[in-house]
């Protein structure tokens, strides 16, 4: 499992410099090309690695290789095949990684605000264990955190009455949501109590990618597969 930042890559301008998001303006020769040197850098063959179409939803696919130029739309997925890496992009939402080394299984998730409240991470954790896994590890990656993810009152109680944990505040104040805390309590009551967290808020953090603060941004990733020779 690992994440990525913004450094060592290829890209221009906003995308400075080592986007993977194929869908935020940048170059596709740039992003083409950071993926390749992500890929090596983890010990992956480039053409061996899953993108998903993010969609914010709670749809997940158990995978056994890249889905190529037209990926579905799916914000989590899961394989028993080593050699293949599994990619997540973020740039405020939660990129979340899942693993039983033991059953030979990993997973990830896209968990933004709209996904974590549909259960996109419950979704994945059913479909891994329904394919065998046990002993779960999760690892939360950088997203946006409880104090600095503010929203409307109205939206801030919208998604609190589906998910209690989720509800904050900012440091001003000022209604927020902290799906940190969503996220880890979904896996609580999952049965995955193995969690780990990557605590980085990508607004406060320059070297990762921030919708939030930039707009126009690129975006980091977060990697999970089984060692080859698994």
């Amino acid at each position: 499992m690992a994440f990525t930042d913004r450094h060592g890559g290829v890209s221009a301008g906003p995308y400075g410099t080592r986007n993977l998001g194929g869908s935020v303006g940048d170059d596709p020769a740039a992003v083409a090309e950071n993926r390749a040197l992500t890929a090596r850098e983890f010990g992956l063959d480039p053409r061996e690695v899953v993108f998903m179409r993010q969609v914010h939803g709670r749809d997940v696919g158990y995978v056994t290789e890249p889905f190529g130029g037209d990926p579905p739309s799916l914000d989590g997925v899961l394989t028993d095949r080593p050699g293949l890496g599994l990619a997540v992009l973020a740039a405020d939402c939660a990129p979340v990684l899942l693993a039983d080394p033991v059953k030979g299984l990993v997973g990830g998730a896209h968990s933004g605000r709209v996904g974590t409240a549909a259960g996109v991470v419950p979704e994945l954790v059913a479909a891994m264990r329904a394919r065998g896994a046990d002993h779960l590890v999760a690892l939360v990656g950088p997203l946006a955190c409880g104090a600095c993810y503010e929203v409307s009152e109205a939206l801030r109680e919208e998604v609190a009455e589906v998910l209690p944990e989720t509800w904050s505040a900012t440091r001003h104040g000022t209604p927020a949501l902290d799906l940190r805390a969503g996220i880890t309590a979904q896996l609580a009551r999952a049965g995955v109590d193995d969690v780990r967290h990557d605590e980085r808020c990508t607004i406060e953090t320059g070297d990762l990618y921030s919708h939030r603060r930039e707009r126009l941004t690129g975006r980091f990733a977060g990697y999970v597969w089984l060692a080859a020779d698994a």
